[in-house]
């Protein structure tokens, strides 16, 4: 009856390994899915907003609705003829 309890102590061993990797790789799967979508999302953010050139010349945004958001440092910046750099 020795024999018996370590073959089942080990049967049960074994097979909570097998389970613990099996959910393991399930879960590595769906964390490297969404991180590959996450991914693709911000690519796809980033190619839609293009960044001017540094020699095209900067033209400000003057409308009312612009103009009510903006702080008193970068509408200085708009004044001076400077491409903002603050918020």
């Amino acid at each position: 009856m020795n024999g018996v309890r370590k073959a089942v102590a080990a049967a049960a061993i074994a097979g909570s390994m097998l389970i613990g990797g099996v959910a393991g790789a399930v879960m590595y799967g769906v964390t490297t899915i969404s991180a590959a979508a996450a991914t693709t999302d911000n690519a796809a953010l980033t190619a839609a907003t293009p960044t001017p050139a540094a020699n095209a010349p900067f033209v400000s945004n003057e409308t009312p609705a612009h103009e009510a958001g903006e702080s008193a440092a970068r509408e200085a910046q708009e004044n001076a003829g400077i491409r903002p750099t603050v918020p």
